[in-house]
């Protein structure tokens, strides 16, 4: 990682002394501490409260045990997760993480990036998120209820739709949400709508929802084509993953004009020249729950699958890397430039090494990091929140209308915020700034706290 100035690197070094072990909150804290040198030397006020260091703590962090009863009749015992990472700007807001990776260094890393995220969207929403190293990859719908349950028998006491405001995330769909929302409702006996985002539309949730942080990734990358003057008309572009993100992205890109030839999943990756056939991949994930080499089978001759190397060897214009955290090392940053791919945004959380990062913006491509280009999600939660409030449903093409007008004003302040710091064009260091300036105005306003 690059060296930071003196402060930031006092601050950083105690960062690593109080959270040993915990590498993808180091990265993250580290990528946004590297951004704040002109921030700090234009506001001083920011370091006599010791603003960045309070910001590096969370407020709160919870872990529980998640007992349940799997379907032989087995007790389980599984780790949950919630940290409540900052709420000067309202309520924490984000997702809930169910995957064997999940330990706190992980639940921190996505927690501190939510805190900028959701200030960058403009909605009085603070920075949390959770989650639990339970796998639902395989289980019953009966043993996901019952872990879902317990889950919520514990975290339940933690949440509020003026407190803490979970979502889904990985491995945490309509029916993890629907499990853990029916039991937040049986033992509290009320109906708090607010107090869970993601819900079916049945029960209170937004439409595009689902559909939100594909939607808002190729909304932010029209932003950056039309800043040049350019636009999705035939290009390429290759997308990492084959879950909600990147399928609605992939729904998004072809809409606008463009063609996604390539997107993988854990098996490997599959080479659509002629675009990816979005019905036929819905079926097989959706439907089937099956993997890309059943879509290259039913593809036909149109579809090569590989099972070795990984996507970001298909050239292309535009890539899109929206599976997990530190996909794509330094090594696929090199062959994506030399390919002449000249756009990358991050529809993960933090997909791109700090090395792949650098390797990428001194080849001239131009990187739009997940804190801005994937905010789509947490924002359209947070217009589920409004309409909860209001006891209000709007429309698609509504709620779609509001999703782009935000991913417009992220991309344009962290485009001003760049240029007003001296760093023009730099998305990262502008999507940084930004949201920090947000985030410790407010801190300092409310007092040490």
């Amino acid at each position: 990682m690059p060296s930071l100035g003196e402060k930031m690197q006092d601050i950083y070094d105690e960062v690593l002394w109080r959270n040993p072990g915990e590498q993808e909150f180091h990265q993250a804290v580290h990528e946004v501490l590297d951004s704040l040198g002109p921030v700090m030397a234009k506001h001083p006020s920011y370091t006599d409260a010791a603003v960045v260091t309070r910001l590096c703590e969370p407020e709160r962090q919870i872990i529980f045990r998640v007992p349940w009863v799997d379907d032989a009749g087995t007790v389980r015992i599984n780790r949950g997760f919630r940290v409540e990472f900052n709420s000067a700007l309202g309520p924490y807001k984000g997702g809930l993480r169910f995957h064997p990776s999940v330990y706190l260094g992980v639940v921190k890393f996505l927690g501190f990036e939510q805190i900028f995220k959701n200030a960058l969207t403009g909605m009085p929403i603070g920075g949390g998120k959770g989650g639990s190293d339970f796998d639902p990859k395989g289980r019953s719908d009966a043993e996901v209820m019952r872990f879902c349950q317990s889950f919520m028998t514990e975290l339940y006491r933690h949440i509020g739709e003026y407190t803490d405001v979970p979502a889904g995330d990985i491995g945490v769909g309509g029916r993890e949400i629907g499990y853990l929302f029916g039991q937040y409702k049986r033992i509290t006996n009320r109906y708090e709508s607010g107090i869970l985002t993601g819900k079916g539309h049945s029960f209170g949730g937004s439409q595009v929802r689902t559909e939100a942080t594909g939607y808002g990734v190729v909304f932010f990358v029209d932003e950056m084509l039309h800043a040049n003057g350019d636009s999705f008309d035939g290009k390429r572009v290759v997308v990492s993953g084959s879950g909600n993100v990147a399928r609605y992205a992939i729904e998004k890109v072809h809409a606008l004009g463009g063609t996604v030839v390539a997107c993988s999943d854990s098996t490997g990756y599959v080479v659509d020249e002629k675009g990816i056939d979005l019905a036929l991949l819905n079926e097989v994930k959706e439907v089937r729950r099956g993997t890309l080499a059943e879509y290259a089978g039913l593809r036909g001759a149109d579809a090569r699958l590989a099972t070795s190397g990984n996507v970001w060897q298909v050239p292309c214009d535009i890539a899109l890397p929206s599976a997990t955290q530190n996909e794509l090392d330094a090594e696929d940053a090199t062959v994506l430039a030399r390919n002449g791919c000249r756009i990358l945004a991050e529809g993960a959380n933090m997909p791109v090494t700090p090395d792949a990062v650098k390797l990428l913006t001194t080849a001239g491509v131009a990187f739009a990091p997940g804190k801005a280009a994937n905010a789509g999600g947490v924002a359209t939660s947070a217009l589920e929140m409004q309409q909860n409030a209001s006891r209000d449903s709007w429309s698609f093409e509504h709620t779609e209308r509001r999703l782009g007008e935000i991913m417009r004003g992220i991309h344009d302040r962290c485009l001003e915020t760049a240029e007003e710091y001296g760093v023009p064009g730099n998305y990262s260091a502008g999507a940084n700034i930004a949201g920090f300036i947000q985030v410790a105005d407010a801190m300092l306003a409310l007092g040490v706290i």
